[in-house]
């Protein structure tokens, strides 16, 4: 016979366990929703962004080239000049004399020719009558040919006095901007060497100097090699230049010459490129920074900055799959461009990039991807006030 307390016992495990069974089960939470886009290839510009230092196109010192005392400077420093025009004016009084002596030398020797030649001339006409013998018909020609080579010599002395001259007036070798003046008025010049009196430079357009690493130039050769890169020809490469505020000039440069020897000393190519500047703007000296558009990246995948995570490992994103897992996908980002990464490897045509809402999803778990349109219309939803019921009356 049963005790009463072992009966309330069994009665009581009896009660427990048909309480578990009745206990309803704990909801599962739905898997977390995130904002995808959707990976596509697509053809990018090849584009570097390099430091570079801009130069004058081209660049002429002015110097004295012949001696004398500078009267005057005629151009007004830091302004525009043309090519031709008078800068400098230098004591003309002792090249005009120069050119007075050079002038009477001249003279004096066709005066001489015109005496030999007549000598000559009469020597020729009585030498066949044996009235003057070989001897003083060949001295008498020899004469008439001495002559006639002082004479040149004679002009030769006067065109040099005449150019030394003109050197007096000191005129722009190029068009550009000229530079300060290096002597004032009263200096001696061009004694002994030709002195510097300013420089021009001509700065529309103006040379933009860069180098580029020979590692990057050969892994851009390697990428050509595979099919992933396309360069465009040399006349199609072109740069713009940012300003060290950040700003983007709306000019578009040339690349124009590229060496073809690496400098041992820092392992680069030197590069350079002829940027227009016809408002004068940019000043030579100025360092800057070249985007240079070199081609085309084939097949590249241009992905918003924030949703590609780095760690020690590598970049990576983080990609929902086929079966709703998030998956990791190491990455390869080469440049950025504008708000997104350039990535070259690691991600698949189709591939659900998660760009919004990575913290709140784990390697392996499930998650729901919804594009931006999806979400933005679901927030606009929740947001508008629910219809107010009207009063009865």
């Amino acid at each position: 016979m049963t005790s009463p307390i072992r009966s309330l016992a069994l009665a009581s495990a009896l009660l427990a366990v048909l309480a578990a069974c009745s206990k309803p089960e704990q909801p599962q939470m739905p898997p977390p929703e995130v904002v995808v886009m959707t990976a596509t290839p697509k053809d990018v510009p090849l584009q570097r962004d390099l430091v570079g230092r801009l130069s004058p196109y081209r660049s002429s010192d002015v110097r004295a080239r012949v001696a004398g005392v500078v009267q005057k400077r005629v151009y007004q420093e830091g302004s525009d000049v043309k090519e031709g025009q008078v800068l400098f004016l230098i004591d003309p009084a002792p090249l005009q004399a120069s050119l007075s002596a050079a002038q009477a030398n001249l003279a004096s020797a066709q005066a001489t020719y015109a005496n030999a030649k007549v000598a000559a001339d009469r020597a020729r006409q009585l030498a066949p009558q044996k009235f003057v013998s070989r001897s003083d018909l060949d001295n008498a020609e020899a004469a008439e040919r001495s002559a006639a080579a002082a004479v040149q010599q004679a002009r030769a002395n006067v065109e040099t006095a005449r150019i030394n001259l003109g050197y007096a007036s000191v005129t722009a070798p190029i068009a550009g901007r000229a530079g300060k003046q290096q002597v004032t008025e009263g200096a001696l010049v061009g004694q002994g060497d030709a002195t510097l009196l300013t420089t021009i430079d001509q700065i529309d357009p103006l040379y933009a100097n860069f180098s580029m690493s020979s590692s990057e130039l050969q892994a851009i050769q390697e990428a050509q090699g595979e099919g992933k890169v396309e360069l465009a020809s040399a006349g199609q490469r072109t740069v713009q230049i940012v300003l060290p505020n950040g700003r983007a000039l709306d000019r578009t440069g040339t690349l124009d010459f590229s060496d073809t020897v690496v400098d041992p000393a820092t392992g680069s190519v030197s590069l350079r490129a002829t940027v227009p500047n016809a408002d004068r703007t940019l000043l030579p000296g100025t360092f800057v920074t070249l985007r240079a558009t070199l081609g085309e990246q084939k097949g590249a995948f241009l992905i918003p900055q924030g949703a590609i995570q780095r760690d020690t490992v590598s970049a990576y994103a983080m990609v929902v799959g086929k079966d709703g897992n998030v998956v990791r996908k190491n990455v390869v980002t080469q440049q950025a461009v504008g708000a997104d990464w350039l990535v070259t490897e690691g991600l698949a045509a189709g591939d659900q990039v998660i760009v919004e809402g990575l913290q709140k999803v784990k390697e392996g778990a499930p998650a729901k991807g919804v594009t931006a349109e999806q979400a933005a219309a679901a927030k606009a939803a929740q947001a508008k006030p629910a219809p107010t019921q009207g009063k009865a009356e």
